[in-house]
């Protein structure tokens, strides 16, 4: 697999923070697990490209991070326009890596080693997502959430299953429904390069429930779209897994 040297300074990036932050790193694997990743094209690494360059100027800001925070007792402010949906990216990207994170940690019964693969590469991925909103949007992003997972028995592979599947159809339809709400092309662009990797893992797991589904009419419109879901609807989708109070009063909806 060839890896553009944009996205070779990103996963070294990545994997830095993980080992800053004692998340666990697989690495040691076997022989048949390495031929195996190798097979797996379908679930690389987001490009960051020029968005990234352009995102990463915001972290330059200098309002204090903790004047965006308090408040009043509202919340996390998300901020308005295009930081309040990165933000909000941001937000989903955090979640889908406590998830991936608890997943890989403590895998399921009778999980296979392709299985534990595969989703090791997803968690990483999802990192990789939180890792660049929270770099590039530097003193704009809100701080790290509280999320309440209780719900999930990670000891059954249905269970796990179900969730990701859950979590990703929310990820995918919620850039697609944030998208036209963007004003700056260059965040834009950024999004459109992680749904795509996004929309891989919702194939995934959706195989993984039933083979050779990918997709059905739950996540694909009767124009051959994937579904797209305003900010709003994600959102409260998304609201009893997330324990942090949060304030997304001037976050674009529809």
């Amino acid at each position: 697999m060839i890896i553009s040297t944009e996205n070779y300074k990103l996963k070294t990036f990545v994997m830095e923070k993980m080992t800053d932050n004692n998340e666990p790193l697989l690495n040691h694997r076997s022989e048949l697990e390495m031929k195996d990743l190798r097979r797996r094209d379908f679930l690389k690494f987001a490009g960051a490209g020029a968005a990234s360059l352009a995102l990463l100027g915001l972290s330059s800001c200098k309002k204090d991070h903790d004047d965006d925070m308090d408040n009043g007792g509202k919340g996390m402010y998300f901020g308005s326009g295009d930081i309040a949906i990165l933000n909000y990216a941001y937000a989903l990207e955090q979640l889908e890596a406590a998830f991936y994170i608890q997943l890989v940690n403590n895998p399921y019964s009778g999980i296979t080693d392709l299985e534990k693969a595969f989703f090791t590469d997803i968690r990483d991925h999802e990192i990789a997502h939180r890792e660049f909103f929270k770099v590039a949007l530097g003193a704009k992003a809100i701080s790290s959430l509280e999320f309440n997972l209780s719900g999930i028995n990670f000891g059954s592979r249905a269970s796990v299953l179900a969730t990701a599947k859950t979590f990703e159809d929310l990820g995918v339809s919620a850039y697609n429904g944030a998208g036209w709400l963007i004003k700056d092309p260059n965040y834009l662009l950024l999004a459109g390069k992680i749904v795509s990797v996004e929309a891989r893992h919702a194939a995934w797991v959706r195989d993984m429930i039933d083979n050779g589904t990918f997709a059905n009419q739950e996540v694909v419109d009767s124009n051959g779209l994937d579904v797209a879901k305003s900010p709003s609807v994600v959102l409260s989708a998304a609201a009893p897994f997330i324990k942090s109070k949060i304030d997304v009063k001037d976050l674009p909806t529809y």
